[in-house]
């Protein structure tokens, strides 16, 4: 039971820091002391889809659904979650690879849009 309320809120956190890599930068326009959460954690992300990684939060919540006696998954959370619900085919390397970058440059237009804000406020 424990095991399975586990998995459940490591997915949820998975999810959460996703969501968060993604859109992040939307909060500097509320608090610009986000940067220091986001940039590292936008860094981290670019590295994991760049690097074809496995974040460490996928170990977690595998070994909590095998102690619960769920199935666990082999692959990625992105390609495990995500990716069946966006893309109809398997997670590619050339995918993945715009994923990172389109991570990356979102972020960027986002930071300077922010600091143009900032400034004229």
């Amino acid at each position: 039971m424990y095991y399975g309320l586990g998995a459940n809120l490591t997915f949820a956190m998975h999810f959460a820091f996703i969501v968060f890599v993604i859109f992040g930068a939307l909060i500097l326009f509320v608090s610009k002391k986000i940067a220091f959460i986001h940039i590292p954690s936008v860094i981290y992300g670019a590295y994991t889809e760049l690097s074809h990684s496995i974040c460490p939060l996928t170990y977690l919540e595998n070994w909590f659904l095998r102690k619960a006696g769920m199935k666990s998954y082999p692959s990625s959370f992105i390609e495990q979650y995500l990716i069946p619900i966006v893309y109809p085919n398997n997670l590619t390397v050339e995918l993945q690879f715009y994923l990172g970058f389109l991570l990356i440059f979102t972020n960027i237009v986002i930071y300077i849009l922010a600091i143009k804000f900032l400034k004229g406020s």
